[in-house]
């Protein structure tokens, strides 16, 4: 998807959105893995669950999408040979898509492998 908006969006070469497009998505799942695992241990610490209300769903999303491009814009930078500030008007006109992509993930994600609950008082 990256490859083809990017060429057909911002007129980059193919080849660079894809290289662009295989780098993201291995960060990003890097990413995925370490910012719900946090999310869930900063949830069960201060609530004493990791289930999330509707609120902390979307603040859940909105927080991944920002932390997540943070952490992409200098391998969009570097790998389309462009500024920082290019390289953020990419991500921002690509984040509004992957806004609605994680949340419905993360909803379904949390249904399909619910996080196990510790009672109060057994190992």
């Amino acid at each position: 998807m990256v490859t083809l908006l990017g060429n057909r969006l911002f007129g980059m070469p193919p080849v660079s959105m894809g290289a662009l497009g295989i780098a993201s998505s291995v960060v990003a799942t890097i990413w995925t893995y370490l910012y719900n695992l946090g999310f869930d241990h900063a949830l069960l610490r201060l609530k004493g669950s990791p289930r999330k209300s509707w609120v902390a769903r979307l603040l859940h999303t909105i927080l991944f999408e920002i932390s997540l491009s943070l952490v992409l814009l200098p391998l969009i930078a570097t790998v389309l040979g462009i500024g920082l500030l290019e390289a953020l008007l990419i991500d921002v006109s690509l984040m509004a898509f992957f806004l609605v992509y994680t949340f419905v993930f993360n909803l379904a994600y949390d249904a399909l492998f619910p996080m196990p609950v510790k009672r109060a008082g057994t190992r």
